[in-house]
């Protein structure tokens, strides 16, 4: 059983994990820099950073690793830093708010896609709340209706952050084959493989050009928003229920709307904040298991049922 001072760290670690992540897109736009090029310094810096972590805690010895694990984790690398440049390219043509609201939809993609590959059931109310997440995402696109096109930034942007949240949810369904693996030394596994995939897309030749705020930023996302939130959020994991964790993780995308208005005077319209609500809610709905539909009582219920009798 934990101890409250446990739980306590475990819910601090959380929220500042939480806050941090909420932030990324702030840096991202700072960095002034094309998505393939944050994301391999991002993978650079955090690969170096993870490396000295896992070195000094000793999880560079004993690995457990397999050619299979470590094809296998490799492999959920290259979904994961493409998810990450879809993101990142998101909040380019789109804002902050509505991509990382977007952006969690992964939960209901992870469902559907748990149903296709792993034979899980795909039950009424699952689907109920996937269709309700997706009415959530008509309504953020919603306010734009009027100008709708095909080629819209808007809609563009909420294209490649439903992208990023389905490759995401492909990450997690990879991930769940690791487990005898430290979550720290698979993280870093996955950076590694962003620099090797990203280091012939990224512009090298323009670094002698990066101002002391773009390193700044990039030193940023590369320490924080992916070292030291990795060694949060698996730190917090060990300490709280889930249900709490499953909670605490919708403080990512209100910070993220906090940080879209504060920084960049973006608010979004109410119809939007309505959709975002919906989605957030639908996937922590799914996460728990909520109903949506009444139960039915089974029939070794009915049976047991004392009968009242003449």
């Amino acid at each position: 059983m934990l101890l409250p001072t446990e739980r306590s760290r475990g819910l601090l670690e959380m929220i500042a994990a939480m806050i941090v992540m909420g932030t990324v897109g702030y840096f991202v736009l700072e960095s002034q820099l094309a998505p393939y090029d944050v994301v391999f310094f991002r993978c650079l810096f955090g690969a170096i950073f993870l490396a000295l972590y896992c070195y000094a805690r000793g999880f560079l010895r004993n690995t457990g690793l397999t050619r299979k694990t470590l094809l296998i984790a490799s492999l959920s690398g290259v979904f994961l830093v493409t998810n990450w440049v879809m993101l990142f390219a998101s909040f380019n043509v789109a804002s902050i708010s509505t991509s990382t609201v977007i952006y969690h939809t992964q939960p209901l993609f992870f469902v559907l896609m748990g149903v296709l590959f792993l034979g899980d059931k795909l039950t009424r109310d699952k689907l109920a709340w996937v269709l309700i997440a997706f009415a959530g995402v008509v309504l953020i696109v919603g306010p734009d209706m009027g100008e709708f096109s095909f080629a819209s930034a808007e809609l563009l942007g909420v294209s490649l952050a439903i992208g990023a949240a389905i490759l995401y949810a492909v990450v997690s369904i990879i991930v769940k084959h690791l487990k005898e693996i430290k979550p720290h030394l698979i993280a870093l596994i996955q950076v590694s493989v962003g620099v090797v995939l990203l280091a012939p897309l990224a512009n090298l030749e323009a670094t002698s050009g990066f101002s002391q705020a773009q390193w700044t930023n990039l030193l940023i996302l590369g320490a924080f928003h992916t070292c030291l939130t990795y060694i949060l959020m698996y730190s917090a994991f060990k300490k709280l229920p889930t249900p709490l964790i499953a909670v605490l993780s919708y403080i990512y995308p209100v910070v993220a709307i906090l940080v879209d208005y504060f920084a960049y005077g973006k608010a979004m319209h109410w119809v939007q904040i309505a959709g975002g609500m919906m989605i957030l809610f639908a996937g922590y709905a799914v996460n728990q298991g909520f109903p949506i539909f009444p139960r039915a009582q089974s029939r070794s219920a009915v049976a047991a049922t004392p009968v009242e009798r003449d």
